[in-house]
C-alpha cells in the first residue's frame, strides 16, 4: 500500500507538471489499486474471525464481498475516471510540456510493477498447483479472490505503463495531443474489462458452489472403498471460503458386516445362555432392545471413523454430514 501511495502521487505530480491526460489516467489507476488493497486487507481481517453460533461455518466468503466491493471501486474510480479525463482532452485537446518527468515516472512504474507482478505470479501458480489446476483455471474459478486480484492489478498496471508510454511517445513525435487523450480512454477501458472480470468471479463466488469435482470424486471414491459402504446418494458438496469445503450425503451401510462388528467381541455361549433363561415376550423384548442399542452405537461409530477418513483424505473438507439409508 505505501508503494502504491508513492507511485500515485509521483504520477499525479508528472501528470500535472506535463497537463498528460495519460499520466493522470495512470495517477487515477494507482489510486484505484491503492483503494484496492485497503479493502482487501479488509476483507481477510473480516473473513479470518472465528465462527460463532451466528455464522457456524465461519465468515469466509466475506472475502468475496469486499473482493466485490474493490472491483466495482476499479470499474468506477479507475475506468470511469480515467475514461472521462480522456474523452475531455479530446474535446479540449492540450498540448503537453516537457514530457521527460513523465517518462522518468513510468519507467520506474515498469520496474516496480513487474517486480510486484512476478511475486503475485508465483503466489497464484503456488495456489493452483495445490489445487490441482492451471494457472489460468485458478485465475478464472481459484478459491482465493487475493492472490488473484493483486495478480489482475499488476498485470493492468505493468499495461497501463505500456499504453500511456506509447500513446505519450506518439503525442510527443506527432505533436498531437490527441494521442494522449487517448491513451488515457485506453487506460481506462483497461480498468473497466479487468473491474469487470473481477465483478463477475467474486460475484459467481459469493453463490454457493460445490467443490471441485475431481476433489468431490476422489470423496466419493473413498466412501466407496470402504468395505461398509454399498452405494453413496444425493451428494452436496458447498465450497466454504479459500481452503474449507462441506460434503454431505447419503451412504447405505452393508447390515450384514455392522452386524459382524457388533458381534466380534459378544460372548455367544453366554448369550445363547441369556437367550435360553428367558421367561417372557417382555424379557425377549428387553434382550433384543439392548442390542438394537448395540446397532445404533456401531453405526454411530462408523460414520465417525468414515467422516474421518475422509477429512484425512481431502484435507478440505472441514464439515462432513453423512446420513444413512
Amino acid at each position: 500500500m505505501a508503494s502504491n501511495l508513492c507511485l500515485m502521487s509521483m504520477k499525479f505530480f508528472a501528470a500535472f507538471s506535463t497537463n498528460s491526460p495519460s499520466m493522470f489516467a495512470e495517477g487515477v489507476h494507482s489510486l484505484a489499486d491503492l483503494v484496492n488493497e485497503c479493502l482487501l486487507f479488509f476483507g481477510v481481517m473480516r473473513a479470518s474471525r472465528d465462527p460463532d453460533t451466528l455464522h457456524p461455518y465461519g465468515f469466509s466468503r466475506e472475502r468475496y464481498a469486499w473482493s466485490l466491493v474493490s472491483g466495482v471501486g476499479i470499474f468506477f474510480l479507475g475506468g470511469g475516471v480515467s475514461t472521462y479525463h480522456g474523452v475531455t482532452g479530446l474535446l479540449n485537446p492540450v498540448p503537453s510540456e516537457d514530457l521527460t518527468i513523465a517518462f522518468a515516472v513510468l519507467a520506474g512504474s515498469l520496474l516496480f510493477e513487474g517486480g510486484t507482478a512476478l511475486v503475485a505470479l508465483r503466489q497464484v501458480r503456488q495456489a493452483a498447483r495445490e489445487s490441482d489446476m492451471s494457472v489460468l483455471e485458478y485465475v478464472k474459478k481459484g478459491a482465493d479472490p487475493t492472490a488473484v486480484q493483486i495478480l489482475l492489478e499488476d498485470a493492468a498496471a505493468i499495461s497501463g505503463v505500456g499504453i500511456a508510454s506509447v500513446c505519450l511517445t506518439l503525442s510527443h513525435i506527432t505533436g498531437n495531443p490527441m494521442y494522449d487523450a487517448m491513451g488515457s480512454i485506453g487506460i481506462g477501458a483497461l480498468l473497466g474489462t479487468t473491474a469487470i472480470f473481477l465483478i463477475r468471479r467474486n460475484l459467481s463466488m459469493l453463490v454457493e458452489t460445490s467443490m471441485a469435482p475431481h476433489r468431490e470424486s476422489m470423496v466419493i471414491t473413498t466412501l466407496l472403498s470402504d468395505p461398509i459402504v454399498k452405494s453413496v446418494h444425493d451428494v452436496k458438496s458447498t465450497a466454504i471460503g479459500i481452503d474449507g469445503a462441506r460434503f454431505k450425503a447419503e451412504v447405505q451401510f452393508d447390515g450384514g458386516l455392522v452386524a459382524g462388528k457388533c458381534l466380534r467381541d459378544v460372548d455367544m455361549e453366554m448369550e445363547w445362555a441369556k437367550v435360553q433363561a428367558l421367561g417372557s415376550k417382555d424379557e425377549l423384548e428387553m434382550y433384543l432392545r439392548g442390542h438394537g442399542q448395540k446397532v445404533v452405537d456401531q453405526l454411530a461409530e462408523e460414520v465417525d471413523r468414515l467422516e474421518i477418513r475422509i477429512k484425512k483424505t481431502v484435507p478440505e473438507v472441514k464439515h462432513c454430514d453423512l446420513e444413512i439409508l
